[in-house]
């Protein structure tokens, strides 16, 4: 006899985590599979296959099923779902083979999308599957008291949506969900690389000079990083030596975007939370809240303190799984 747990899964555009009460954070790998296009066979999940990404022969393709935090691609996503919760069963240490699962979904979700989600879930070998909005599941992974009547501001910047929501009473008051993230981030630098050196950098890439030298819209000391990659009038490869006050101006208008959705979410707020908002701030979290400068910036534009959540990367994991507790008064079951 199987004994069944409860699971949280945190299925993010960049990474997918399982969140168990005993274990805490089992899985945190990249959403990320190794397709061979040939026999449509998975040949690898997760950090593996992030490995591969641009670096694979013709017939192997690194894919990412998530984009802006919904399923792209339905087929592969239940497969890599499968894969994690074999691996999560392994690690957890007892069979999780038909685990109840609560799974976030993007508050802006469609009810297309959300069915597509929870299909995939049920599909992977879920028992029973309730769906959570992401900036609860945040808040919840954030200790904030989201079942009380006082208003918490949650920003989540992820890597493929930026949620803003204030919770009060267990239920999101106003939200604001755009699709601008991280990967939009990476996007914009490798534009910006492209237009201005002729040079072609790769998802990776992007990625590491957005981590290293990627600076919010705040005054900074500037810092300097060497970039490779393929010169577009050559075609050899080439070394650009890039500033972060570069980065800052490619990466300017999805900045100002995700303000404008946090400006937007607290202009929506009713009169009787707003006093809580001034008193207790706005929490960040999601890969975005580690961004150099983002709480400086943040609390400078819209003069409210702006705190970090104690783990911004495993908040939302964190929450789905804790919500199992209180999943009755959030959100009704989804059979």
């Amino acid at each position: 006899m199987f004994s069944t747990s409860e699971i949280g899964i945190d299925l993010g555009t960049a990474n997918i985590l399982v969140y168990s009460k005993d274990k805490g954070i089992a899985i945190n790998e990249p959403s990320v599979v190794a397709i061979d296009t040939v026999t449509k066979n998975v040949l690898a999940v997760g950090t593996e296959a992030k490995s591969m990404i641009g670096k694979t022969p013709g017939k192997i393709v690194a894919v990412r099923p998530l984009k802006d935090g919904v399923i792209a691609d339905y087929d592969v996503t239940t497969e890599m779902l499968k894969q994690i919760m074999k691996k999560a069963s392994k690690k957890l240490g007892f069979s999780i083979r038909k685990p109840t699962v609560v799974v976030c979904t993007p508050s802006g979700a469609t009810s297309v999308e959300r069915r597509a989600i929870h299909d995939a879930v049920k599909n992977a070998g879920a028992k029973i599957v309730h769906l959570i909005e992401e900036p609860v599941a945040a808040a919840i992974g954030a200790d904030l008291p989201v079942d009380e009547p006082i208003a918490n501001v949650i920003v989540d910047i992820g890597g493929g949506t930026t949620e803003v929501a204030i919770i009060s009473f267990g239920g999101v008051v106003s939200c604001h969900s755009i699709r601008i993230g991280g990967d939009q981030l990476d996007e914009d630098i490798i534009g910006y690389v492209r237009k201005n050196y002729n040079l072609l950098i790769g998802e990776r890439t992007a990625e590491n000079i957005k981590m290293e030298i990627g600076y919010a819209l705040v005054k900074h000391d500037e810092l300097l990083m060497e970039v490779r990659g393929r010169d577009l009038v050559t075609g050899l490869p080439k070394t650009i030596t890039l500033s972060s006050t570069e980065m800052q101006n490619s990466m300017r208008e999805s900045l100002l975007h995700i303000l404008e959705a946090i400006r937007a979410t607290l202009e929506d707020c009713p009169p009787e939370l707003s006093g809580d908002i001034v008193d207790r701030g706005v929490i960040l979290t999601g890969g975005g809240a580690l961004m150099k400068g983002m709480q400086e910036w943040l609390s400078e534009e819209i003069v409210v303190p702006v705190h970090l959540a104690p783990s911004p990367l495993e908040s939302v994991a964190i929450g789905t799984g804790r919500s199992l507790q209180v999943i009755h008064k959030l959100q009704k079951v989804s059979k």
